[in-house]
């Protein structure tokens, strides 16, 4: 798929989110659309998957979201590259929904391999899986997606020393380097230093990129998977703005997980302004 059409499905993306987030009055909007071109070239362009799920993924690669309150890309993404009808984005957080705030697999969501919810989780799920894999000599890729602000939590770092120790080096994971978590800006709350360095001396390659510049994006992760098997997980830092995409929400904590109100759904779809494609 072309650069052009990629951006269209972002655009179409982040027009989703916002839409979600309003209907239900309850969501993370922030997060979500500074993730969007990250998920979009992953399922889109760079990641092997099959949207005919199975929880096992044997042959395909697998996508972990750790930070799994940034739901609404996610959903968006899966039902646009065909796991489950666009139409169920409008049941997004309603009662009996498959669609839950935050992902889960008691209601056999396509796509969903874990439950995230809770923070700090996912780098250890997404090593089990990445071993698996080897130990079914199996040469698909693991990718996982954590926010800066949970690497707060110490669970992950035991795994930041366990998948360098056992050379888990089919592991792509990417930290959205946003700056801002619920409570303020990450160097406020909590700071968490310089991450290429910590993530150097823990033993994984480590790369950085844009991640609000699609074929940034494109290049850094087709990179990383040239990348792979060499011996030691990767780290990908993304610097992104969270909120990308709508003026009023860019680069503050305060749409973290706030929802817009009718004024500010109408301003920021004028904003997104239409694509190639229909919202649902």
């Amino acid at each position: 798929m072309e650069l052009d059409e990629l951006e269209h499905i972002a655009k179409q993306v982040r027009r989703d989110i916002v839409r979600m987030v309003h209907q239900c009055q309850s969501g993370h909007p922030g997060g979500s659309l500074g993730c969007t071109d990250l998920l979009v070239a992953l399922y889109f362009k760079v990641m092997k998957h099959n949207p005919d799920f199975n929880m096992h993924g044997e042959g395909e690669d697998l996508f972990f979201l750790s930070n799994g309150h940034i739901s609404p890309v996610w959903y968006s993404v899966l039902a646009r590259s065909g796991y489950f009808p666009v139409d169920e984005l409008k049941t997004f957080r309603k009662l009996d929904s498959r669609l839950q705030g935050h992902p889960t697999t008691h209601e056999h969501l396509p796509g969903v391999r874990i439950a995230s919810g809770s923070l700090g989780q996912g780098l250890s799920v997404a090593i089990g899986a990445a071993l698996t894999k080897k130990l079914n000599k199996d040469n698909g890729l693991v990718f996982t997606l954590h926010g800066d602000g949970e690497l707060q939590e110490g669970q992950i770092w035991e795994a930041a020393m366990f998948a360098p120790h056992n050379k888990v080096d089919n592991l792509i994971s990417t930290i959205d380097v946003n700056g801002q978590q619920i409570d303020g800006p990450t160097d406020v709350v909590l700071s968490l230093g310089n991450l290429e360095a910590k993530w150097e001396a823990f033993g994984w390659d480590v790369l950085k990129m844009n991640g609000n510049d699609l074929a940034d994006v494109i290049k850094t992760l087709e990179l990383a998977k040239s990348r792979a098997f060499q011996g030691k997980p990767i780290m990908i830092l993304m610097q992104t703005n969270m909120g990308h995409g709508v003026d009023f929400m860019m680069g503050t904590h305060k749409w973290h997980g706030t929802a817009p109100n009718d004024d500010q759904l109408y301003a920021a779809l004028n904003q997104l302004a239409t694509t190639n494609h229909q919202d649902y």
